[in-house]
């Protein structure tokens, strides 16, 4: 059970942390974190955690990833479902938890504010179309497999691969939150999503299908490139 626990509790974090950051960081007056900051914090969410708990249990944090390496022959297909799940009940407490502090705040409404959902169309941040946001949240979760798969190769220089993670997750919430407040996780957005409720219940179907989708071609792309 340690590396379904060390799982549940890494998803706990990188939804507390990175949704935290937007939900309760993003605007604030004056001295608001703004996309930088978002795209920064669940970058660094994912780097504090590879060292925490890599060793344990890979800190895979993300359905899409745990299917993509399972795709790609890093990972054992026994454990997808328990890790998926694991991945998902730590994105629903750090979800509850982000709820309850941001519910401290007078006038708090989760559908109103968004709550740090993802969404399409009149809920994409910058209002991008279904097509727009399944191609972005297809080809940003495939290069983030790419991205873990190279920088955890038996050859890639050791005990760097969660810097170049966290950066890749970055860059990639610096281009994404724009068009669909960036998903590449299913467990992310299920997390917040359940919050909100109403449209944000009725456009999660896309950010579980893109990003397994993308993360299935990033495996298969990288075995291609590595000659595997």
């Amino acid at each position: 059970m340690n590396k379904y626990l060390a799982e549940m509790f890494g998803t706990f974090w990188l939804v507390l942390g990175g949704c935290g950051s937007a939900v309760l960081a993003a605007g604030f007056p004056d001295v608001g974190i703004g996309l930088l900051g978002v795209s920064l914090a669940f970058g660094l969410t994912v780097l504090t955690m590879a060292y925490a708990i890599g060793h344990i249990s890979g800190c895979h944090l993300n359905p899409a990833v745990t299917i993509g390496l399972w795709s790609g022959g890093r990972f054992d297909g026994k454990d997808v479902a328990p890790y998926i799940i694991s991945q998902v009940i730590g994105g629903l407490i750090a979800g509850a938890i982000l709820y309850i502090i941001a519910s401290g705040q007078a006038g708090f409404d989760a559908g109103a504010s968004g709550f740090a959902s993802n969404g399409y169309g009149e809920h994409s941040p910058g209002g991008y179309s279904m097509t727009a946001a399944l191609v972005c949240e297809v080809v940003m979760t495939m290069m983030f497999l790419i991205i873990i798969m190279g920088a955890t190769d038996e050859k890639a220089p050791a005990g760097f691969a969660p810097i170049a993670i966290g950066l890749g997750l970055t860059l990639i919430h610096l281009i994404s939150i724009p068009v669909t407040n960036t998903s590449v996780n299913p467990a992310r957005s299920t997390g917040v999503a359940v919050f909100v409720g109403d449209w944000a219940i009725s456009q999660l179907w896309l950010f579980w299908i893109a990003p397994i989708v993308g993360a299935i071609l990033g495996a298969v792309i990288y075995r291609a490139i590595r000659g595997k």
